[in-house]
């Protein structure tokens, strides 16, 4: 048996196994749920004018004080990384919520206005990497 055929096979075992697993199958469920709810909130983010404003004052910010900032999509969340400091906005059904991280570790959570200017949270982050 090649080594593709038992990766194949491995597969279908662990699937079948998934799929008799009434715990498994309500995680999925659960998960698939939460993110069907915060599906209105991500595409707000990603796409309205919030975000843009967000990365326009990061980019400046990061020009004045010399620091590159790594922008990042990883599916609905957006993440901005300097330093050893990250800001990540997670959608959740509630809304967006921003996550302030210093190496790795989580300082602060707080409730995104994607109808405000992002300026306003970037510079409190920046105020933070100094």
């Amino acid at each position: 048996m090649s080594f593709l055929d038992n990766l194949e096979s491995n597969l279908k075992n662990l699937e079948s196994h998934e799929e008799r697993d009434p715990a498994a199958r309500k995680r999925r469920d659960s998960e698939r749920a939460s993110a069907l709810a915060a599906a209105p909130w991500a595409e707000k983010l990603k796409n309205g004018p919030y975000a843009q404003d967000v990365l326009k004052a990061a980019a400046q910010i990061g020009f004045q004080i010399r620091t590159k900032i790594h922008v990042t999509w990883l599916d609905t969340t957006l993440k901005l990384e300097a330093k050893d400091r990250r800001l990540e906005f997670r959608p959740t059904a509630e809304g967006v919520i921003a996550v302030l991280l210093h190496k790795g570790k989580e300082e602060r959570r707080l409730p995104v206005d994607l109808t405000a200017t992002g300026a306003g949270l970037v510079q409190e982050w920046f105020g933070l990497l100094s």
